[in-house]
């Protein structure tokens, strides 16, 4: 930071020798980023001493890839993530995530505690309005799985992402990539795969999990991740389902881990620098239940057209769209009768009300 900052004369003591902010300030943008970049190199370990949750890969080019195994409510794994990146010194980081959950690396733990438990109804139809009534269902109900994890840890999901953001930024020339299918894409293509009868189980399991889950059980899924284990339990019945949400994703995240660790152009302090490329170092931050489906794609020909395509709703889905709209609107109206007959009531009950009515009957009487 001192030679890429130099300090200006201004801020320089009037006392002091004049000689070191003139030295400071003839460093030219070569030679800070020669420094920045000699650096890394000197903490970059040649045999680094690594985490046991972390799996090696290596590319055609020489390029290497660390993957850290996490679990998504894990102190041990943030830990891990932290250690290996310090380790490594990585060019690119890449974390299992998409653009519609980045924002979960700028909130604090209490920001995301409260709002990982507060799942209320503005929530479920900015979703239903986002991604569709069926697609927006399925998330909210995900979000009520972690919810309930989250509840009964005390602790909010990401923090080994958020581990990974803050340590990147302190590796120089390091960047910061998204390597999660796009949240939208998968929910669609994960209801798509499933019957009306099935989509009906699916939501009653989510709806009613309760089973209370201890920090002990966490560290005990370090070979599989919590979150996903438990999902794996519920849809374990549902091959097309645990397809698109478990064994696409590890397509999808092997193919942007690929992409990631293609040699690098090394920095240049100038255009008139000659390009000179380097084999990656690469550090991915995934779930543990990914691993496997990462290292048999690995070195796999990927095409992720495919599993980035949205099938055209199924009949089975007009008909759910179709009962859950129905439902919804028929106990609005059912609402709205109880409370206009309940309103009537209190009105009629009123002793105003009652005089006003009895002067009513007495005038036809009288006539």
């Amino acid at each position: 930071q001192a030679a890429a900052d130099p300090m200006s004369s201004s801020d320089a003591p009037e006392d002091g020798p004049r000689e070191t902010s003139s030295v400071s300030q003839n460093i030219s943008d070569a030679d800070a980023f020669k420094i920045l970049l000699e650096m890394k190199m000197k903490k970059r370990q040649k045999k680094p001493n690594l985490p046991s949750t972390v799996t090696e890969l290596d590319t055609e080019d020489g390029s290497k890839v660390y993957v850290v195994g996490t679990a998504h409510f894990s102190d041990s794994s943030k830990k891990d993530v932290v250690k290996t990146i310090q380790e490594v010194q990585p060019d690119v980081v890449v974390v299992e995530l998409c653009q519609y959950r980045v924002s979960m690396l700028k909130m604090d733990e209490k920001t995301l505690l409260k709002e990982a438990k507060e799942i209320n109804l503005e929530k479920l139809q900015q979703a239903i309005k986002q991604n569709g009534v069926m697609s927006g269902l399925m998330q909210m109900l995900l979000l009520k799985v972690s919810a309930h994890i989250t509840e009964q840890l005390g602790m909010a999901p990401g923090g080994e992402f958020r581990e990974a953001f803050k340590e990147a930024s302190k590796v120089p020339f390091c960047k910061f990539h998204l390597g999660d299918r796009p949240i939208p894409v998968t929910f669609k293509r994960a209801i798509a795969a499933l019957s009306f009868w099935q989509k009906v189980k699916l939501a009653w399991g989510l709806c009613f999990l309760s089973d209370p889950i201890s920090k002990d059980d966490v560290e005990k899924c370090k070979q599989k991740d919590l979150l996903e284990q438990m999902m794996a339990e519920m849809i374990g019945e549902f091959p097309d389902l645990h397809r698109t949400i478990v064994s696409e994703r590890d397509i999808y995240l092997t193919y942007m881990l690929k992409q990631a660790a293609k040699q690098i152009e090394l920095p240049r302090a100038s255009e008139t620098e000659p390009r000179k490329y380097t084999p990656a170092v690469v550090v991915g931050v995934v779930g543990m239940g990914h691993v496997p489906g990462i290292e048999k794609n690995w070195n796999s020909d990927l095409n992720i057209q495919e599993i980035m395509s949205v099938p055209p709703p199924s009949a089975s889905s007009k008909i759910f769209k179709f009962v859950i709209k129905a439902t919804i609107f028929g106990l609005m109206g059912y609402g709205c009768y109880r409370i206009g007959q309940r309103t009537v009531q209190f009105i009629l009950a009123m002793p105003a009300a009652q005089s006003y009515l009895q002067k009513l009957t007495e005038i036809r009487s009288s006539h």
